[in-house]
């Protein structure tokens, strides 16, 4: 094991995919000489040369058409998205190939395409460098969504969705790049897609949290605890596909369900899990299921109004305490 923030365990991760399986490449704006605008890819393009760590154009289209095109030939390539908010430039590329040619192609073909794309807010980077859009591409078939929230959870999907044969979106939480830090494993390991964790086991309710989320939800439930409410954080990790019978045995458990999210509220990954839970733990349920998300607004630029723009641990301790009451 060692220490490594979230940023140095995803370089991990892509050092150990470019050193295991020479079919890997990495291909983005700036993530060579620069070394990727946050610094993720620094040190690769030393190590492994500009065929495996190319620089490209500002062209999102480019980068990921040319991506497709890769996969089907055998490559693995890990296409960088500078910002979240730019994939929908390319997502005639994403949704419309990437994610439906092995429905066309049939069994024979494969898609081996991971998309990076740093999302989300806590930096002040006003309104279309800091958004969350997981929902945006949660509803097109084809796509496994991965929102890692750890630094060992971060190099171990990310390994698994190199890996993976199917069009991977791994979503990378920016503010927590080098703010969180933790025990990694090193070497290659893998997390299973589709599986999500228990970050903490409580009776009382379900907090179902994403990404910079689970942090603050973390932080809540110690609050509670304080109160004698035990708050059990779920962390799906995988959004798509969603491991739906770990969240129903825990609702099961608690009889209560509170969804956090970074993205705002209407059409959100949290009105999901509701339905999921609303269809098949109904009887279990001794509240009715509540999200706590952002309002239906644009990020804020000004630092003191981003903070109050996310859900923090303040309004997650008022919503889990106020479930925990019915």
């Amino acid at each position: 094991m060692a220490e490594m923030t979230y940023l140095e365990a995803i370089r991990d991760g892509l050092r150990q995919a470019l050193r295991a399986d020479e079919q890997v490449y990495l291909i983005g704006e700036d993530i060579g000489a620069y070394g990727g605008c946050y610094g993720v890819t620094q040190g690769l393009l030393a190590e492994f040369g500009a065929e495996r760590v190319m620089d490209t154009p500002i062209s999102e289209t480019a980068i990921l058409g040319s991506s497709v095109g890769a996969s089907l030939l055998g490559k693995r390539p890990v296409a960088e998205i500078m910002y979240a908010d730019f994939l929908p430039v390319a997502s005639d590329q994403l949704i419309n190939q990437a994610a439906k040619l092995r429905y066309v192609l049939g069994e024979d073909a494969r898609m081996p395409l991971t998309v990076r794309a740093p999302y989300g807010g806590g930096g002040g980077y006003s309104f279309n460098h800091s958004q969350s859009p997981e929902s945006w591409f949660l509803n097109a078939p084809g796509i496994t969504i991965v929102m890692p929230s750890t630094p060992a959870d971060a190099k171990g999907l990310l390994l698994s969705s190199i890996q993976s044969d199917n069009t991977v979106l791994y979503l990378e939480q920016k503010h927590l790049y080098k703010t969180l830090r933790g025990e990694v494993p090193e070497g290659v390991y893998t997390i299973p897609l589709g599986k999500g964790d228990i970050k903490r086991e409580g009776r009382d309710v379900t907090v179902v949290a994403t990404g910079w989320m689970v942090q603050r939800a973390l932080r809540a439930a110690e609050l509670l605890h304080q109160d004698g409410i035990e708050a059990e954080v779920v962390d799906p990790r995988t959004i798509k596909p969603l491991d739906e019978e770990l969240i129903l045995t825990s609702v099961r458990k608690t009889g209560r369900l509170l969804t956090v999210c970074e993205a705002p509220v209407t059409g959100g990954f949290g009105s999901e899990v509701c339905a999921v839970v609303s269809e098949k733990a109904f009887p279990a349920l001794k509240a009715a299921p509540a999200r706590l998300a952002s309002p239906d607004l644009p990020v804020p630029f000004a630092p003191s109004a981003e903070e109050r723009y996310y859900p923090d641990a303040a309004s997650i301790v008022k919503a889990a305490a106020a479930l925990a009451k019915q």
